[in-house]
């Protein structure tokens, strides 16, 4: 057996006779032990990998659950004795009941060190089962610290060569975990409980559980999700690509465990649908990603010195002036300081004076965490010199470096940008690049849906008859109520820009909900017009040549295009489709139009929707 020392046991407080006791008959007597059972599920296969094998102590008794039970031994010193009983049983009762596929056995990394588990007393019982170890993945729970990886990894090494294979339990419950992952190279990998509840609207959760499967595909390692107890959190995790999933809703552990996943469980693997992923929201960045290390000067230095410096450094545009505590006194302007030297004896006059006398003693001064979009707009709102000179960066008061308006400028212009590409700044729904992800995700998933392109009519004619912020305030609406309309499990809000936006349905009342948008739109439209235009019926204003001409209320059109399963290949087509359903829907005149595509023909793909009609 490869020299490893297992991790140092803590001291506990001694047990009391009674409970020395009844640890013994834990350990040595037939059915005080019962195993349990919880199946994981092979969401590919949609059939069980296997189990993983828990314990329980008798009903009605302190020592029933597991963590009281490890506890006990614990403080007895018995751990690893009662860790081989209990897997001893767990064997036992596997191998009699006949269930397939691959069972899991919890052990500590101290446990591992047991010389019964490598000496061949369990290779023996394995073989009177007719198990093989190929069967059984030891699953390494986080009890212990484990602090000589290089060992530990060797005897790994030595169970590997009997043919069993290795699980790492609650991924990200602790940084340990995250290094022995790296260091063992394990088979499985299971993650933390913690990460998969609420996943479906946790944005932080989903990206973390994301880059867990980036690493276990890197790492050539199988993902098991752990925890899953509502249909949200299956939908994800299957979305997301994980091989595996366990948890309440899938089955709990039993002693006597079914051998294929059950009716409901079966129905979740069969619906065709592709959950909405929670979208993460913009988060602020700080100045300190601006600063610039200027070595400041002090100000008992002299301006004959500063300007040799500005000389010998003409990258620099200021330099900042800091007394010795660290705090920031004022900034000196390259053009400023040689300005006022280029006139007729003012170096001779103030050479050797103290650049105090040339600095701005009114600095912009911001501390290092407030967010560019805070920094901008101080900035905008500061004296006109600071534009050009920039600003102090500092933290807890003290000088830490100096930014220059331009980065800022180029930085939140990037932003907004960016940002614009993800989330619509004026309703905050997901850009356009969001929208091509999810169209493409929708169609490598064979999902069926309805692909919709909603768009305001007469909309510029309002916009120059009300102003701007008007026309803003029903995008804003129009946004909202499409929002107020949508399954958020399952259907897709986008805002593409200006008064148009995307929906991807997959709820089964789909046009139902279309219908009420549209009648709601319309109605809505009379809180944004004036008594006068109500009682017209609308609103004179001009054409392009400068002609009146009679206006309709703004009014909703929606195209929609049933996508099935292999008929686009990509979101260029479905976004092609759409728009040309949409300017269908706006020939009809009057506005508050719905438009179906319907010229291939074929049925609705969306499972129980209603019949496509025009």
């Amino acid at each position: 057996m490869p020299d490893y020392q297992p991790p140092k046991t803590t001291v506990m407080p001694c047990l009391t006779s009674a409970d020395q006791q009844c640890l013994s008959r834990l350990i040595t007597e037939e059915q005080m032990l019962t195993p349990v059972f919880q199946p994981i599920l092979d969401l590919r296969t949609r059939s069980y990998l296997g189990f993983e094998a828990l314990i329980r102590g008798p009903e009605n008794s302190p020592w029933r659950m597991p963590a009281d039970l490890f506890n006990l031994a614990e403080r007895d010193g018995r751990s690893m004795e009662f860790s081989r009983r209990c897997r001893e049983v767990q064997l036992e009762d596997f191998a009699r009941q006949h269930l397939p596929g691959t069972l899991f056995i919890n052990v500590s990394a101290r446990c591992l060190a047991d010389p019964r588990f490598l000496n061949g007393a369990t290779a023996r019982l394995l073989e009177r089962l007719e198990l093989s170890p190929h069967r059984i993945v030891i699953e390494i729970t986080e009890n212990q610290q484990v602090e000589d990886f290089s060992s530990f990894k060797d005897v790994l090494s030595a169970y590997r060569r009997l043919g069993y294979r290795i699980a790492v339990d609650d991924l990200g419950e602790g940084f340990s975990n995250l290094r022995m992952w790296s260091e063992i190279r394990p088979d499985f990998v299971k993650i933390d409980r913690h990460f998969i509840s609420g996943i479906a609207d946790d944005a932080m959760k989903f990206h973390l559980v994301k880059a867990m499967h980036e690493l276990a595909e890197i790492s050539q390692a199988q993902l098991i999700a752990e925890g899953i107890e509502t249909e949200a959190e299956f939908a994800t995790v299957r979305d997301l690509g994980i091989e595996f999933g366990q948890g309440f809703l899938i089955a709990r552990p039993v002693t006597d465990p079914e051998r294929t996943p059950n009716k409901a469980v079966n129905e979740l693997l069969a619906r065709n649908q592709r959950i909405v992923f929670p979208q993460a929201t913009t988060t602020a960045r700080t100045i300190r990603s601006l600063m610039r290390e200027v070595t400041p000067v002090t100000p008992t230095t002299s301006n004959e010195e500063l300007y040799a410096h500005f000389e010998a450094n003409p990258e620099l545009m200021v330099v900042p002036v800091v007394e010795g505590a660290g705090v920031p006194l004022g900034l000196v302007n390259r053009y400023s300081l040689t300005d006022r030297f280029a006139r007729p004896f003012r170096r001779e006059l103030f050479g050797k004076k103290p650049c105090t006398l040339m600095m701005d003693a009114q600095p912009l001064v911001l501390d290092h965490r407030i967010s560019v979009q805070e920094a901008g707009r101080l900035l905008g709102q500061s004296a006109q010199h600071h534009m050009l000179d920039g600003f102090v960066i500092s933290e807890d008061g003290r000088y830490r470096g100096i930014g220059s308006t331009q980065d800022l400028m180029v930085l939140i212009t990037d932003m907004q940008i960016r940002a614009a590409r993800y989330a619509n700044p004026l309703t905050q729904l997901p850009g356009n690049v969001p929208i091509n992800e999810h169209i493409d995700r929708l169609l490598e998933g064979s999902a069926p849906f309805i692909a919709c392109y909603c768009d305001i009519d007469n909309f510029k004619p309002y916009n120059d008859a009300y102003g701007y912020r008007r026309g803003d305030e029903i995008i804003q609406y129009l946004g909202g109520l499409l929002s107020r309309h949508c399954d958020h499990r399952l259907d897709f809000l986008g805002h593409v820009g200006g008064d148009d936006f995307v929906l991807l349905l997959q709820q089964s009342q789909w046009l139902k909900s279309l219908e009420t948008v549209v009648a709601e739109f319309q109605r809505g439209m009379d809180a944004f017009l004036s008594a006068e235009h109500l009682g017209l019926g609308g609103y004179w204003g001009e054409d392009r040549k400068g002609q009146a001409i009679f206006h309709l209320p703004p009014g909703l059109s929606i195209g929609c295009v049933p996508v099935g399963p292999g008929e686009f290949h990509s979101h260029h087509e479905v976004s092609a489709s759409m728009s040309q359903a949409k300017k269908q829907a706006k020939k009809k005149h009057g506005g508050q139009h719905l438009f179906i595509e319907r010229r291939q023909t074929r049925p609705s793909p969306v499972t129980g929707a209603l019949p496509l009609t025009n």
